[in-house]
């Protein structure tokens, strides 16, 4: 690995705490609301009724196509860019700055969508269009209820990760231009978010499951950050 990504040792501080700690925090207290308050149903009864009681929007050309099918063929091929410039910095001399950096971004995307996949595939959660509170035949279960139900395979949020999985940005730019940081960040957050809130408009997921995306996409980043990157202005570009 060391021979891919380059030579590198991890650091701690003050603001590593901080990036653990306060997503750590911030899914807690969201996870009391949409789960332990059930703001998951309010908010999806709230879209439900504005669409009419039904979900309107499930077939629309701007959340089925464009959103949903369009934006996660466009993640896949941002990805493979990410991938062919890692490749083209292996053979060009002048790159290798960029060879540790692009290699963490394709890993962390990778590792980010595939672990939410998996996760997806044996979840015992149901999509909101399947449950009989909005037209379909299921009953709704918490998490902690639905062990032994017939998989859903609904939780967390497929499509969404493939906009949060680019919070990796924020470590990306942290190593070769740390002033864009908070741009790479941005990125993330608003791709994720758009594609978070297509699913719920169409009623393929609730607000939770993006929110548990969201959450192992970040940790997953900032975990694969301390080990492949060095530090966080590490391999500065000239």
């Amino acid at each position: 690995m060391r021979s891919v990504f380059g030579r590198g040792d991890a650091y701690m501080g003050s603001k590593d705490v901080a990036l653990w700690v306060w997503p750590l925090a911030a899914l807690a207290l969201l996870s009391v609301w949409l789960l332990g308050l059930r703001g998951d149903l309010w908010l999806a009864d709230w879209l439900y009724a504005w669409e009419g009681g039904r979900w309107a929007l499930q077939s629309h050309w701007l959340t089925g196509p464009v959103l949903h099918t369009g934006a996660r063929h466009a993640s896949t091929a941002a990805w493979v860019g990410v991938v062919l410039a890692w490749l083209a910095s292996l053979l060009h001399p002048g790159w290798h700055a960029w060879r540790r950096p692009l290699g963490y971004l394709a890993l962390a995307v990778l590792l980010g969508t595939g672990l939410v996949s998996a996760l997806k595939a044996h979840s015992q959660m149901d999509c909101p269009w399947d449950l009989a509170r909005y037209g379909g035949t299921r009953a709704y279960h918490r998490p902690w209820q639905a062990a032994g139900q017939t998989p859903g395979r609904c939780f967390p949020a497929g499509h969404a990760s493939a906009g949060y999985a680019w919070l990796a940005l924020y470590f990306f730019f942290d190593a070769v231009r740390p002033r864009w940081r908070r741009r790479g960040l941005a990125a993330g957050l608003g791709l994720g978010l758009l594609f978070g809130i297509d699913q719920q408009l169409r009623g393929a997921h609730f607000l939770s499951h993006d929110l548990y995306s969201a959450a192992i996409c970040w940790f997953i980043a900032l975990g694969l950050s301390r080990w492949v990157l060095r530090s966080r202005r590490a391999e500065m570009l000239a």
